[in-house]
């Protein structure tokens, strides 16, 4: 089990001497979970509730013993070292059991969000060659829709029920006979290098169709930074962070880290409205020690009467996805005594920049490099930019940090792109202060960060284009209060069609159907013409600033 130990009392000194030992074989599964059921047979790993108040309890030593069982089971079907697995649930307990088991058997996980259409899963699907998928009843309709034309695809699997053509977790735990959890036996050459492929995540772009992500088996040990480092995450902690499965913000916040750290989790599991001040109650009952969410759910927070409730036991608090606004960090912290520790990154690295408790707090600042990650500014000539001049992210290969992305699969030019003379770069833009505290600026391309998601422009004029009524489409981000950005799209109509508000709905309903709905445009303008580049190429930024103007006149 990776060493454990956690202090960051001194910045300077943690970054000049802080590393993490990867050893030559590593299995996040045996080495992380099995290694704390054994030591502690009864040490709690988590806490699940649902919205009904429903709740399950696991031991490290449950997860052991039911995530061999589903290795086994997965076995069965096929499954071996390397093999892709799709993983497509929401925030129930057989997420966590499955993408153990899948680790232990050196197969690569994919999780996807359950907000996919059948047209992202085909995508995903056939980029991935993934061989098998997991699912739910609620979204196994998605699949059948879509399996004939996915060839790579040989085994379907429901957590929750039994459908001709699907094979049921339930009914294979049970027969013809109980699964075994005795540990799964794999040949010595088999055992999985820490350099091993572990995890794909698609991502979104401003150009073409979801890139993949590929981390190896070393990438949950570099989440070690982001658990002990910025989340304060120590062993008998109950961590909260609050985000959806199908997100790498729940390989920063729900998994890895945080279990290594040896510390238990809250899941709270959401399928109907959610309310955001309903986490309050939940960081009252289950004495929540650290805490973790995107600005979006702190901006509803702070809405609530935070008095009301007991935050004792509540000791740090985190922000990712986003840039947080200070007025925010300022009103939490009058409520709750907590500042929010921001923390940068994103699908393809682990926590890179963030706020420490032991160095001084400037709100609105990303903080700085965290220890094991060089991080320099340089101009597109790659020089490296003076303090307060703005300058691209660049993460240093030299050495590689633990966790960063391994590449872009089946994507030469997105490689070529972000891999560049010793260094990745983030696509995003930022400047120094004179202490040596990074700001934001924003990204190189057009992704747009609403509501802790990431929603890739391209998508979302593609299905636009899709309607007859629209001719050309662009779409940015639109600063709003609660959700940070909402996606707006400008829409050049075809002849014969005329804007109106009944025209709005249908599109932006029409979108919903094609694509996830929470990627549909909040606001559409019809417009005569786009701005282009002489190549014809839309200027996007020239329609963000004028949606900033707009904003700040108003």
């Amino acid at each position: 089990m990776p060493d454990c130990e956690h202090n960051l009392t001194d910045y300077d000194e943690a970054f000049r001497t802080f590393s993490i030992d990867v050893p030559e074989y590593f299995n996040f599964g045996y080495d992380v979970i099995d290694a704390w059921a054994k030591k502690d047979r009864n040490k709690l790993a988590m806490i699940w509730v649902n919205q009904e108040g429903d709740e399950k309890k696991f031991t490290f030593r449950d997860l052991m013993n039911h995530s061999n069982q589903a290795a086994n089971i997965l076995l069965k079907f096929g499954i071996n070292k390397g093999d892709r697995i799709m993983l497509m649930l929401p925030r129930v307990p057989e997420w966590w059991i499955f993408v153990i088991a899948i680790i232990k058997l050196g197969a690569v996980v994919c999780p996807c969000p359950t907000l996919l259409t059948s047209k992202d899963i085909k995508y995903r699907i056939n980029a991935g060659k993934f061989k098998m998928v997991i699912t739910d009843m609620e979204n196994s309709g998605k699949f059948d829709d879509i399996c004939e034309a996915c060839p790579s695809l040989q085994n379907r699997m429901l957590i929750d029920g039994e459908l001709q053509g699907w094979a049921s977790y339930p009914m294979e735990l049970l027969f013809p006979a109980p699964v075994s959890h005795r540990k799964v036996s794999m040949p010595t050459e088999n055992r999985t290098r820490s350099t091993d492929p572990m995890l794909i995540y698609f991502t979104s772009g401003t150009t073409g169709e979801p890139k993949m992500v590929l981390h190896n088996n070393a990438h949950a040990l570099g989440h070690i930074v982001t658990a002990r480092l910025w989340q304060d995450v120590r062993e008998n902690d109950v961590h909260f962070t609050y985000s959806d499965t199908g997100w790498a913000k729940c390989g920063w916040g729900k998994i890895f880290g945080q279990w290594i750290q040896g510390s238990c989790l809250l899941i709270y599991d959401v399928w109907g409205r959610f309310k955001a001040t309903e986490l309050l109650p939940l960081i009252e009952k289950y004495e929540v020690t650290t805490f973790c969410c995107p600005p979006t759910v702190y901006r509803m927070l702070i809405l609530a009467d935070l008095a009301k409730y007991d935050l004792a036991e509540l000791r740090h608090c985190c922000s990712a996805g986003e840039p947080l606004n200070p007025e925010v960090i300022k009103v939490w912290e009058e409520g709750t005594g907590h500042t929010i520790y921001e923390g940068y990154g994103q699908t393809e690295t682990c926590c890179a920049i963030a706020s420490f408790p032991c160095i001084e707090q400037k709100p609105g600042s990303m903080g700085k490099p965290m220890p094991g990650w060089h991080i320099k500014l340089l101009d597109d000539e790659g020089n490296s930019v003076k303090n307060y001049e703005e300058g691209r992210i660049a993460i240093s290969l030299n050495p590689r940090p633990v966790g960063l992305i391994v590449e872009y699969l089946n994507n030469k030019e997105a490689n070529a792109e972000s891999f560049v003379d010793g260094y990745y770069f983030t696509g995003d833009k930022a400047y120094r202060d004179d202490d040596g505290y990074y700001w934001f600026v924003g990204r190189d391309d057009d992704v747009i960060k609403s509501s802790g998601y990431r929603i890739g422009p391209f998508e979302v004029e593609s299905a636009l284009l899709e309607h007859p009524a629209v001719q050309e489409s662009a779409v940015v981000g639109s600063p709003d209060r609660i959700r940070g950005m909402v996606v707006k799209a400008f829409v050049v109509l075809s002849p014969g069609f005329e804007g109106s508000e009944s025209l709005i709905k249908e599109l932006q309903n029409y979108v919903k159907r094609v694509t996830a709905p929470y990627k549909y445009p909040r606001i559409i303008e019809f417009v005569d013409e786009l701005p282009k580049t002489l190549s014809g190429k839309i200027k996007r930024n020239v329609l963000r600033d004028q949606e900033l103007k707009r904003i700040q006149n108003e």
